[in-house]
Parts: structure tokens; sequence; C-alpha cells
């Protein structure tokens, strides 16, 4: 983590307004305690009101404060809910930048708003999400955006086997599946995959670079007539 996203990190988790030691925000920054008194210590020369002492716990005077965040009721709660389903249904990565938003959200938040906060009664289980789908989700997500060729062992609903060099273009979520849309260079056209039935995922060294025929567009064009429909899912909300 960087210097600067470890204090930015330490003034909100004090915006709670509850006293932390740097004993718990150490092990909440994965850091050590010293690490937290010096940080501590250069926030607070540069004009951070942080009160407290070591041994004691520090917390930051409540006229700290950012302008609120004016969301309205239903953009709070569709918020929440979309940072809950990112935690259920997410990669790792997503998992922790959604908690990380989920607090910062809450700590910026009017009293009103932060009460209609903890009365939003909509949640996203992600039992049915393993680990190592998480870990799949986050490697294929970095190839797709440094453009490196992923090879994978894959295994089709009917039981037919094979081995695939792709070119990973998007991950898409349907109802709690993952799917990799790619160019696939087997069948030399565009292929979706399934996540959790591919095996032994690897990144290589080698890069592509799509032509026209091959890019994301191309293949929305053949499966979404619609001009405003791709549109859609083109946009940043829909494509992981």
């Amino acid at each position: 983590m960087r210097r600067a996203d470890r204090l930015f990190r330490i003034v909100q988790f004090l915006r709670q307004g509850r006293l932390l030691t740097a004993q718990t925000l150490a092990a909440k920054l994965e850091v050590s305690q010293r690490t937290i008194y010096r940080d501590i210590q250069d926030l607070q020369l540069a004009g951070t009101p942080i009160e407290g002492e070591a041994g004691v716990g520090y917390t930051l005077r409540r006229d700290m404060d950012l302008p609120p965040l004016m969301f309205t009721r239903g953009e709070l709660t569709a918020l929440v809910l979309g940072a809950r389903l990112v935690r259920a249904w997410g990669g790792q990565e997503n998992v922790e930048a959604a908690s990380q938003a989920l607090q910062r959200i809450e700590a910026v938040l009017p009293p009103d708003l932060r009460n209609e906060f903890d009365s939003i009664l909509l949640y996203a289980p992600g039992h049915r999400m393993q680990p190592h789908l998480r870990t799949r989700l986050d490697t294929l997500h970095m190839a797709s955006k440094t453009q490196r060729v992923a090879s994978f062992k894959y295994v089709r609903e009917d039981g037919e086997r094979s081995e695939r060099h792709v070119w990973p273009l998007a991950l898409v979520f349907w109802s709690g599946v993952w799917t990799l849309t790619s160019w696939c260079e087997l069948r030399n056209d565009f292929r979706d995959f399934r996540l959790d039935r591919m095996d032994e995922v690897a990144i290589l060294e080698r890069t592509f670079s799509p032509k026209k025929g091959q890019r994301l567009e191309d293949h929305l064009r053949k499966v979404v007539p619609s001009g405003d429909e791709r549109r859609e899912l083109l946009a940043p909300t829909s494509i992981y």
C-alpha cells in the first residue's frame, strides 16, 4: 500500500469517532506500530486535528469534517447494495475496495442518512463464490487490462475437455456465474468461458493486439443488435 493511501485510511478510521490505539490501526493496515506512530506524528504536523497519545489511543476532532455527501435515500440504498454485491461476487481486490468504500461513505454521512445506512436490509451472501474463483477473477481481469494471453484447461457442459489459449477481452457476470469473453486462438473466433469450468489458469508473457473483427465491440455487435444496448453493456458499471 502506498504511504499516501495509508495516511488517508488512518484519517478515515479516526473519523468514525471511536478511540483507536496504534496497535488496532497497525493490525487494520498490516504495518508496525512504529509506522503508525510515525504516520500519526506526520499527520499532526501537517495540521490534521488528531487527538490522543501513545498507549491511550487516537481520534479525530469532530470539527474536522468533509462536506456531507448529499445522497438521496434511493441513491444511498443503491450504493450500499452495489458494494455488498461486489463484496459477495467480486475478486479479492474488489472485495477490499468495496469494504473501504462503505467505510468512507458511512464516515462522512450526516446523522439522518447514517441511520438510513444502518437500516438498509438488502444483502448479497457470497458463500458460493469460492476463494480460488476470486483470485482467478482478479488474474483474468489483469490479463484483460494488460492484453496478455491466457491459457487454461476447460471442461464444457457436455464433458468435452480442451486446452485453450485466448485473448481475454472482458469479464461478465450472469446471475451468479462469471464468464470470460475472449478471442480463442483454437477456434479463431470469439468464445465465452465460465470461470468455474477452468483449470490450470496461467497468464503468459505473450501479449495480443486485437484487430478489427477481434475486438470486444465486434463481439457485442454480433450478439447485441441494438446500438443503445451495446453502449449500455460497454458502460463501466456493466463489465468487470
